[in-house]
This record gives C-alpha cells, sequence and structure tokens, in this order.
C-alpha cells in the first residue's frame, strides 16, 4: 500500500468533514418534514425603537470580557422586558396569570396563521383588523385550528429603521399604528380557541387606544402575544408552524423572543 497517497487523501477526507460539519448546507439545516426556516425576529440592538420615543436607547450591551485580554468574549446586556420582538405573557396584564416562565411549553409550538391587513393599512394607519378579516381569511384557508398563533401582517416592519415612522406620532403625543380590534380578539378566543396573538407593530391594541382593551382581554384568557415581528410577507397565510422562544425569564411579564416560522 502507497502509506503517503493515502494518508494525504484521508486528511483531505477528514477536513471536509469537519468543515461540512461546521457549516451544514441549508438542507442539513432544515427540520425534518419542513421546507424551510423563517425567522420572524428583528436584530435586538440599540437601535430598534422604544415605547416612549426616547433618543437614549434602554437597550446598552457592555463587553466584559475579550478574547485578547481574558481568553473569550462576553458582555453584560440590560433592556426592558417589552422591547423589540418580544412576548408579552398572560401576567403582564392579568395578576396571578402565567409568567413567561410559566406559559406551557405546548403552546409555543403551533399553527401558523398569518392575516394579511397590509392594503387597507395603507390607507389608515389606525386601521383594526376585524371580524370580517378573520371571515375573509377563513373563506381562503378554511377554520382556524384550535391553538393557532394568529399574526396580524400589517406591512408596518417596513418603518422599522426610523423610530418616528414607526411610532408614528401625532403632535399630542399620540401614536398612530394598526392593531385588532376588539371584536375580532373576543372571536378568535372564544370562538377559535387560539393560544397566542401577535403583530408586526408595537401592540397588539392600535397605537391610539390608550386602554389597551385587547391586552385586557386576551390575557385574561390566557394567551401570550408576539409584538413587533418581521418578515411575514415571507410566510404563506395557512399551513406554516410557529416556534415562539422566549428566554426562560423567572417572573417576567415579558421578554425577547426569538419566533421562527417553520414551512411545510
Amino acid at each position: 500500500m502507497k502509506w503517503k497517497p493515502f494518508i494525504v487523501c484521508y486528511t483531505l477526507a477528514l477536513t471536509l468533514l469537519l468543515v461540512a460539519q461546521r457549516h451544514p448546507n441549508q438542507a442539513q439545516a432544515t427540520p425534518a418534514g419542513f421546507s424551510g426556516v423563517v425567522d420572524l425576529t428583528h436584530l435586538l440592538d440599540d437601535k430598534a425603537p422604544n415605547w416612549e420615543g426616547s433618543k437614549k436607547s434602554p437597550f446598552e450591551a457592555r463587553q466584559v470580557a475579550s478574547i485578547q485580554k481574558d481568553g473569550y468574549f462576553a458582555r453584560t446586556v440590560c433592556l426592558p422586558e417589552h422591547f423589540a420582538t418580544h412576548i408579552d405573557a398572560p401576567a403582564h396584564f392579568a395578576p396571578g396569570l402565567w409568567t413567561v416562565d410559566q406559559i406551557p411549553t405546548e403552546r409555543l409550538i403551533a399553527s401558523l396563521v398569518v392575516i394579511d391587513v397590509s392594503g387597507k393599512v395603507r390607507g389608515d394607519p389606525d386601521y383594526q383588523l376585524s371580524v370580517a378579516d378573520v371571515a375573509e381569511w377563513e373563506k381562503a384557508n378554511g377554520q382556524i385550528p384550535q391553538g393557532a398563533v394568529v399574526l396580524a401582517r400589517t406591512g408596518w416592519d417596513s418603518r422599522w429603521s426610523s423610530m418616528p415612522e414607526y411610532r408614528n406620532a401625532d403632535a399630542k403625543g399620540v401614536m398612530h399604528f394598526p392593531g385588532y380590534s376588539g371584536e375580532a380578539a373576543r372571536f378568535l378566543v372564544e370562538g377559535r380557541n387560539i393560544v397566542g396573538l401577535g403583530i408586526d407593530t408595537l401592540s397588539v391594541d392600535a397605537g391610539e387606544e390608550k386602554s389597551f382593551p385587547v391586552h385586557r382581554y386576551t390575557m385574561r384568557h390566557s394567551l401570550y402575544h408576539v409584538e413587533n415581528v418581521t418578515n411575514l410577507d415571507r410566510v404563506p397565510e395557512a399551513g406554516a408552524v410557529v416556534v415562539v422562544a422566549p428566554a426562560k425569564l423567572a417572573g417576567g411579564s415579558g421578554g425577547p423572543v426569538r419566533v421562527l416560522a417553520l414551512l411545510k
């Protein structure tokens, strides 16, 4: 046997195998049974719009270790529970109900329903998704399955890079962005038994709503919310599965979340 060529070939094969493991192709990275994954999450950094509209971001990341000095890289991070793409736990508006860490895990993976009202929002920034919009979705896609997570696609995420445009506040400081109507929220809870409600704006309540009626009603019925999602234009209206993966924050009223759509 010619050992030198064998050793060279073996080394090359081993190198290629290790590279392939470190950089898997798309087919290997996609969960079995699904054709692709869409990230519905905005980047979490100090450029994300905040609810108050303050110039100084409430997000802070401070480096505490470096490769050069300490042999490893690490930071401390400080941010509000309700910032950027995040989850609202029922306890956010319903005392005594689930905090983030208490939300049952089976509710965090669900059928995904995307209701597109972006065309209506273009003519009315205060638009509220209605029962009629739900009926229109069901006419095209069939009845919303029980235990689903419903996300409203308004197109508002296109404003993400500009906090004034994303908050869209008037001269009196009242924000104007779309949300859900109380009637639609009630129907989805009582008529379709959904487990989660979400939207690509700052809140499931429309910006001009000051008493948060959708929050108050849905959270009393143990729903969670996902707010400030994105990329809903890359997800079908029906047929996908959503994975809502928050940090298991003890006692949290909300927190950062990674939201992934698994495409069939």
